[in-house]
């Protein structure tokens, strides 16, 4: 049975635009995974809202994905597939970062995955952002470098070697608040990414 560990932020946790709940877990994209490939895998979930690549919070410490991925890494040993979708939340103000900066922290963690000795590895540009709505300041400039992240990914996909999808190619952010995925978009996503690992 194949292990893949899906470690990502508020649209791996499986946040409901507009109201701020969970979408159980046959609506989110790592359980629609799971449904999709059955017995063949063992899909786990690492989703945690407001999580960045590489950096820290110092309001809420624990969403710094550096920290935490070595710990996910470990607990669920041997893993065989490490799927990485992060980048929204580094978009923020307060983190000053450009989209090269963004990618750079996304290569951390590829590194730390590879060095843990996991090898097939989907990195996951996420979909722009749609809007600034209830979450406008601290995101001031966050729209013009989410549109830019699937670039710098792909690029930097190409010289570490690994997997890559864009999100946005398939998916759209709702509108309902401009970062997260409705249902319809989880479907969807899960299906691109069922065709990205199975293929390999």
């Amino acid at each position: 049975m194949r292990s893949i560990l899906c470690f990502g932020d508020s649209n791996t946790w499986g946040f409901t635009p507009g109201t701020g709940e969970r979408y159980p877990r046959s609506v989110r994209w790592p359980g629609l995974l799971q449904a999709a490939l059955g017995d063949t895998a063992h899909v786990i979930e690492e989703g945690l809202c407001g999580r960045t690549t590489v950096f820290g919070d110092p309001h809420i410490e624990i969403r710094n994905g550096k920290r935490a991925l070595p710990y996910c890494l470990e607990t669920h040993k041997p893993l065989d597939t490490v799927i990485l979708m992060l980048g929204t939340n580094d978009c923020m103000h307060k983190h000053s970062a450009t989209p090269f900066d963004i990618a750079r922290g996304m290569s951390v963690l590829v590194e730390m995955t590879r060095a843990s000795g996991v090898n097939d590895i989907l990195v996951i540009a996420p979909a722009p952002i749609t809007k600034l709505t209830a979450f406008a300041e601290p995101f001031e400039g966050g729209r013009e470098k989410s549109q830019l992240l699937a670039e710098r990914y792909a690029a930097m996909a190409a010289q570490f070697g690994v997997a890559f999808l864009d999100a946005g190619s398939v998916v759209r952010s709702s509108d309902l608040d401009g970062f997260h995925l409705d249902a319809n978009a989880h479907r969807t996503l899960a299906a691109s990414i069922e065709r990205a690992i199975v293929k390999r």
